[in-house]
């Protein structure tokens, strides 16, 4: 063999390792991402005609990934009176309200064709403990400022700019 044959195959070989490596990589981000990446028939963008008459239950908080790109969960404390962190769209699909799990709030929805945004984002201002005010903060900019929603199932995600995730599961509305 001559040493252009054996350069090409040293290259080929390397190219093969490191499409491995690459692939495994890919594998493993997207495997600690699971709770994260909605499946294949999860609807983006869904009108809120489809959310009209239903609650939500924030039940999972994901924070951006580390410089790892390890996922990292922020931890979601009942509340006040052990009242989770909800959101219930009315029935006529232009309100939204909810709990902070201390305070109550409301927003109107504004549709276009690309979906809905919230606007007009108003709530109560009890005093809470400074850890729940911090998360009612913080979860009241997540609602002004989330870039996608999609929905499978029960399950909502609100997908923020900042690539915070917000995962809430359906519960019964008593409130038809």
């Amino acid at each position: 063999m001559d040493l252009k044959s054996n350069l090409s195959d040293s290259i080929g070989i390397s190219l093969n390792r490191l499409f491995l490596i690459l692939s495994c990589l890919s594998l493993g981000f997207l495997v600690g991402c699971a709770d994260v990446i909605p499946p294949c028939g999860a609807k983006i963008s869904p009108p809120s005609s489809e959310l009209k008459n239903t609650k939500w239950e924030l039940t999972r908080w994901n924070l951006p990934p580390n410089s790892y790109g390890e996922v990292r969960t922020r931890q979601i404390p009942q509340g006040d009176a052990s009242n989770p962190i909800q959101i219930i769209f009315d029935a006529s699909g232009q309100r939204l309200s909810g709990s902070t799990g201390c305070n109550r709030f409301t927003a109107t929805i504004d549709e276009d064709g690309r979906g809905f945004s919230l606007k007009q984002i108003v709530s109560t201002k009890m005093a809470c403990s400074p850890q729940r005010m911090e998360l009612e903060n913080d979860f009241l900019y997540e609602l002004n400022d989330y870039r996608n929603i999609v929905r499978n199932g029960d399950q909502l995600l609100m997908i923020g700019t900042d690539r915070e995730v917000l995962s809430f599961t359906q519960k019964q509305n008593t409130n038809k």
